[in-house]
């Protein structure tokens, strides 16, 4: 199978894509009724799109091609809204985070698509799983180069971005002790973690026929990179972060990443090395184990550094591209979480810590994503 070209589109564009768990509203597990809720949003208008995920319970939303941070909350609120009102018409609710506290894989069943049937074909037990929530942001890219070269750039913020993103504490009842336990389910998967160090199209195309021929993948669908280019949509596609709990934190982690490809893009700050690489997986484990508390070691320095510390001086160099991204207000919320509120997961501990019941740590989760709640 061929690579293929990578398509044109706008620089700096950005899209949204969050995975969101549909519960009951009896006892607040996980619904299997994406179906019905996809056979209502079919008569909404909407800007983005919403499709079905692997299994039943899930469903995934997405923007349309935005500007910025504030189109992309715009697109958000409107397909929120619309989901809201079709779930309530079956008595269901929505919900953020990146696992749902006390589901269990042995009940989900596989969401009716052959793609979907042949993946679960393939990995057994780990299709069900893979009922764990994300959101994918996209950056648009002018050429193909270009694209790797910020996918290797925005390889050094993969933890910052797992910190901040961090909403799956809890899995099958328990206290997992990680702030994202979602990505040690994605972490089971062949051909997941980081892309190969290349920096042109051309040597990119070649290891991708060295992959196909060995008959171990058929596309890019294959890879569950941490970022991966798309070359059908001209973007690179971030892909650690755990479904916010509001479509605010999804906005401004949007916002986030695009500030930091411009950044990267316009300032060119690093040179890029494959030894860039030798204290990723380090840095990704202690951003999913202790969120803003894990230590990020510099791989230009080797210093240890405070994830949280590192993401205030990332911030301060972002301000001006903000600024011009009109993105002020989404490094702004991010601040505050870093400064004061913490992430996602130390939301969802303080309510499990309050009412000692999980179910009731959901129907709050699920009030805030509906926006019923701060």
């Amino acid at each position: 199978m061929s690579l293929g070209s990578f398509a044109p589109s706008q620089p700096l564009t950005l899209g949204v894509e969050l995975e969101l768990q549909i519960v009951n509203n009896d006892d607040y597990d996980l619904a299997p009724v994406s179906g019905d809720l996809l056979r209502l949003m079919q008569k909404r208008s909407i800007p983005g799109d919403v499709k079905p995920e692997i299994t039943s319970s899930m469903i995934e939303l997405s923007t349309g091609v935005c500007a910025g941070y504030g189109q992309a909350l715009s697109e958000l609120g409107q397909i929120r809204d619309a989901l809201v009102d079709c779930a309530q018409a079956l008595d269901v609710s929505l919900c953020g985070g990146g696992t749902h506290p006390f589901q269990h894989w042995t009940r989900r069943r596989i969401f009716e698509t052959p793609r979907f049937h042949e993946l679960s074909s393939l990995y057994g037990y780990l299709s069900k799983q893979f009922t764990v929530f994300g959101q994918h942001v996209h950056i648009g890219c002018p050429g193909a180069d270009a694209a790797l070269v910020l996918l290797h750039g925005m390889s050094r913020f993969i933890p910052h971005l797992i910190a901040l993103a961090a909403s799956s504490p809890f899995v099958q009842g328990e206290d997992t002790g990680f702030d994202s336990a979602r990505l040690n389910s994605v972490f089971a998967f062949p051909l997941s973690g980081r892309a190969p160090f290349v920096q042109t199209w051309d040597d990119f195309g070649a290891f991708f026929t060295k992959m196909t021929r060995t008959g171990v993948v058929s596309g890019m669908k294959d890879f569950y990179w941490d970022i991966r280019p798309k070359p059908e949509f001209g973007t690179i596609e971030v892909r650690v972060l755990d479904t916010p709990l509001t479509i605010e934190k999804a906005a401004a982690l949007a916002g986030f990443i695009q500030c930091l490809a411009r950044w990267l893009t316009v300032e060119k700050p690093f040179k890029l090395s494959e030894d860039d690489y030798l204290p990723y997986t380090f840095n990704r484990f202690q951003a999913c184990r202790f969120g803003l508390d894990g230590t990020f070691v510099d791989p230009e320095t080797g210093e240890h550094r405070v994830l949280r510390d590192d993401l205030s001086a990332v911030l301060a160099r972002l301000d001006s591209h903000a600024g011009d991204l009109r993105a002020e207000a989404a490094l702004q919320a991010l601040r505050r979480e870093i400064n004061g509120s913490g992430n996602d997961a130390a939301w969802l501990r303080g309510i499990e810590s309050q009412d000692r019941l999980l179910p009731e740590v959901v129907r709050r989760a699920a009030a805030r994503w509906h926006g019923d709640q701060p």
